[in-house]
């Protein structure tokens, strides 16, 4: 498929198996102590609106064909079609993360959840697929190479300005004793800073959780921060002297704001511990890419939801 992408990087590297279509991180998989995949609208079973890959049991679609669609990306991931590997978040844009154990396996697509207001999921435990559900907002990856630890958070705007980033590290400390220096982790396809505009009311909760000011215009892609300040200089937000990719809020001359959700994420992460070299950020637009991937913005609700996936191997 030919994706619009931000970079040249190629951060994510497309693949096809039994004729579902997927993008994973190769620098997590290289670890070869986990899989990953972030769904496509390429190859599944559903069909109109939630056409082809949909893996969400709440918008609509016919419950068979979701589930043919998890019994395909089971296969993917070397489990056959079982149905019981996989556990999902009950996501209502909080930061709240649960630990998943044996007695969960399954919940949110064969077996009932007992839970509700989850948007991060961590565990230890080999062959289990962390879910989390998407439409723009980013999913974030977090793989412990040391203490064999993963974990999966949904990080919309409340997710992020609510730093579920930084409180799913803490999570895995908590449980596994992990050192946030050994964490790798990856922002996942999402709504691109050129595509997301915002009121002013969520610019205001940014500008007071992180201390932010703003630039009346975005940087240039050439232009760069002469500032030695981290976080903040005169010229825009930046995570570091570097420019526009850095950049997390602007003000547009209709007094609306374009957000950087990835810029946001990357910074909740490096004030947790995370190095910023063992950030690996998406160079895929959502929106950009409507044709390939769900996007809310384009959609609105008559859409399917795109999925990621992590597992300890």
């Amino acid at each position: 498929m030919d994706f619009n992408r931000k970079t040249n990087k190629r951060i994510l590297e497309e693949k096809t198996e039994y004729q579902m279509t997927y993008l994973s991180f190769p620098m997590l998989d290289e670890t070869n102590i986990v899989k990953t995949a972030f769904s496509t609208r390429m190859g599944g079973a559903s069909k109109g609106c939630f056409g082809e890959a949909n893996f969400s049991y709440t918008r609509g679609d016919i419950k068979e064909n979701v589930d043919e669609n998890y019994r395909i990306m089971s296969k993917i991931f070397g489990y056959k079609g079982s149905l019981d590997n996989f556990v999902t978040t009950y996501q209502t844009h909080t930061a709240n993360v649960r630990r998943v154990t044996e007695d969960d396996r399954g919940k949110g697509v064969c077996k009932l959840r007992d839970y509700v207001d989850v948007d991060g999921l961590i565990t230890n435990l080999k062959d289990v697929i962390l879910v989390t559900f998407h439409a723009d907002c980013p999913p974030v990856y977090f793989v412990d190479p040391v203490n064999k630890a993963i974990g999966l958070s949904h990080s919309g705007w409340k997710g992020t300005v609510s730093r579920i980033g930084a409180k799913t590290v803490l999570a895995m400390v908590q449980e596994f004793g992990t050192n946030p220096k050994d964490l790798l982790c990856a922002i996942g396809p999402s709504i691109c800073a050129d595509c997301y505009e915002v009121s002013v009311d969520v610019a205001d909760r940014f500008i007071e959780e992180f201390g932010l000011t703003y630039s009346n215009e975005m940087l240039s892609e050439d232009q760069v921060c002469d500032c030695n300040k981290i976080y903040q200089c005169e010229q825009g937000i930046s995570l570091e002297k570097g420019g526009r990719k850095h950049q997390i809020l602007w003000k547009k001359s209709d007094g609306k704001f374009q957000l950087n959700l990835w810029a946001a994420i990357e910074k909740t992460l490096i004030e947790a511990g995370v190095s910023k070299e063992n950030i690996f950020t998406t160079d895929i637009c959502t929106k950009c890419n409507s044709d390939l991937l769900f996007s809310h913005r384009v959609m609105g609700d008559k859409r399917g939801n795109l999925a990621a996936f992590i597992a300890l191997k």
